[in-house]
């Protein structure tokens, strides 16, 4: 009998005990089962904060969200059951879910031989951490479509971790979340986070990411995860609770017996996810689960001829559907405009969504997540990259403020049901560089120097746009030729670079908070002469400046 999916796995002696006889039950009944190295120092979930002493704990001690796996009693003694390639909910995996724990193994088989690590273990951990990222609940770059959130790490009952993100991957400034399909906290993805889907980002709301991710640290120091000692350090080293080992163990070994792809979004999802970011467990509850392998109470014995021995069966009363008015059908965008803004600067157009229900109407009370994605460093109002809230009576609701920061290009924001598998409302964002509409030096001082010599004053301009001050600006400095079609000049005044060498263009200037841009050293060379210096801005303003190399009058 499978065991009913969805229970949580807590802290406490009933419910690890019950784990105990199961993986017990799960090494008699398999074949080869999990074979424990040591007890880890306890039985429980350690107390919030503690962690091994030779390794972080990945997750901060999060809870996890699975029972054990189902178990496989033989026929008759002797008899060796192997699990169906097909047919059998608990063991198919998404799709692209399966696809990240696999290129995870081979990446880390070209960089990390001798760990050895093995898929199946990453399938055992995110099953425990996040039931295979809510089903296979990604999009097809394998980013989740809502962020997975642990619990918040303040110390009543979990680990005690003050934020070390700005909420930027959490959406909380004040403590830190477990944050993606492996539950990585901040402060460790920060160390551990990897690129797994090769995009130039590392996302751990990303499975292809947070697979390898997690396998690097899995496989930290020299472990061989091929010994039972050191994949039981490891998984510890995750989750330092012998109840989470044991649990990781039963389906790692559940893995290994043979699994099957199932489509994305198809897999089972524990309830405890499947209708929100958040799934902390409820303070206070005594969870009573039933062993797995248990089997059900047989049915009352049928009378001869067929007759139940019950005249008047009970029918189980069915659940309604909801009604259409109350039925999520549709996220949409609501009216919003070109998202534009100038680096720095905040997006004057507010991203806002509506959400419908099956007959076409607004729908109140419903969970929007909104997240920025792509190679950006905007973030919303209190820098944060995710917030989560709420449609009002109107059916919308509006992120807070976007700003823009200083990576120009395009970026992409996108707008979900939380904890639904309907399609995200994806919105291009535009981030362009700072300009300015006029640039001139500061002084009218005559610049000179004797040939060989450098020039005695510096060059200083100052930038504007529209009469205000522009601060951030690029500024392309080049020596100029005479001519209607000028171009860089080989002789004359030069700069030089951070080797020493004759350089006559520079790039990558920027103006200062006040607008103002003070030029580098001015040599001359041996050539005596007036040359020019042409200063452009981003945006097209130009200034273009005379330089005199004359010998000193006698």
């Amino acid at each position: 009998m499978a065991a009913q999916f969805g229970r949580r796995l807590r802290r406490g002696a009933t419910t690890t005990a019950v784990a105990a006889v199961a993986v017990a039950a799960l090494s008699a009944s398999q074949g080869p089962g999990a074979v424990l190295a040591s007890d880890g120092g306890g039985g429980d979930q350690r107390t919030a904060g503690s962690a091994p002493s030779d390794d972080s704990v990945a997750t901060g001690n999060s809870p996890y969200y699975t029972d054990l796996p189902p178990l496989v009693t033989p026929n008759k003694p002797g008899t060796s059951t192997n699990l169906p390639i097909t047919g059998t909910a608990e063991s198919g995996i998404p799709a692209s879910v399966l696809a990240a724990y696999k290129k995870a193994q081979q990446s880390i088989a070209s960089s990390d031989a001798a760990c050895r690590l093995p898929w199946q273990l990453l399938a055992a951990i995110g099953k425990v951490e996040s039931g295979q990222a809510r089903g296979g609940r990604v999009d097809a770059n394998g980013t989740t479509f809502s962020p997975i959130l642990g619990p918040v790490l303040n110390g009543q009952g979990f680990a005690m971790i003050k934020d070390t993100d700005n909420g930027a991957y959490d959406g909380d400034s004040t403590h830190d979340r477990a944050v993606g399909p492996m539950q990585f906290i901040p402060s460790t993805w920060a160390t551990w986070g990897q690129d797994g889907n090769d995009d130039g980002r590392k996302d751990p709301n990303n499975i292809y990411d947070a697979a390898l991710a997690a396998g690097h640290y899995l496989c930290a120091g020299s472990r061989d995860l091929s010994l039972a000692a050191d994949l039981d350090r490891a998984v510890l080293s995750y989750n330092h609770s012998n109840e989470y080992l044991r649990t990781v163990r039963s389906w790692f070994d559940y893995y290994k017996r043979g699994t099957h792809e199932v489509p994305d979004g198809t897999g089972v999802v524990p309830p405890s996810l499947d209708g929100g970011t958040d799934p902390s467990p409820d303070p206070g509850t005594s969870p009573s689960p039933t062993p797995p392998g248990k089997p059900k109470p047989d049915p009352k014995p049928s009378k001869p001829g067929g007759g139940s021995s019950d005249p008047k069966p009970s029918t189980p009363p069915s659940t309604p559907p909801p009604k259409p008015s109350q039925t999520l059908a549709d996220l949409e965008n609501a009216g919003t405009g070109a998202l534009t803004a100038t680096a720095g600067d905040a997006f004057a157009e507010r991203i806002k969504v509506r959400a419908e229900n099956s007959l076409g109407r607004p729908l109140a009370k419903v969970s929007v997540t909104f997240t920025i994605a792509g190679d950006t460093d905007a973030r919303f109002e209190g820098g944060k990259s995710a917030v989560t809230l709420t449609t009002g009576s109107d059916g919308t609701v509006t992120a807070p403020v976007l700003r823009a920061g200083e990576t120009t290009g395009e970026f992409t924001v996108r707008a979900i049901a939380t904890g639904r598998s309907l399609p995200a409302v994806a919105y291009t964002a535009t981030v362009t560089a700072r300009q300015a509409d006029a640039i001139a030096r500061t002084d009218d001082k005559a610049l000179t120097a004797a040939p060989g010599a450098e020039f005695a004053d510096a060059v200083e301009v100052k930038a504007t746009y529209k009469g205000a001050i522009a601060s951030g600006v690029a500024v392309t400095a080049t020596m100029i030729t005479d001519g209607d079609t000028p171009a860089e000049n080989d002789e004359g005044p030069y700069f030089k670079d951070a080797d020493g060498n004759t350089v006559r263009t520079l790039t990558e200037l920027k103006t200062d908070a006040d607008g103002t841009l003070r030029l580098p050293k001015i040599y001359a060379d041996d050539t005596a002469g007036t040359y020019k210096l042409r200063l452009t801005t981003e945006g097209g303003a130009t200034v273009v400046i005379e330089l005199t190399v004359e010998a000193p009058a006698a």
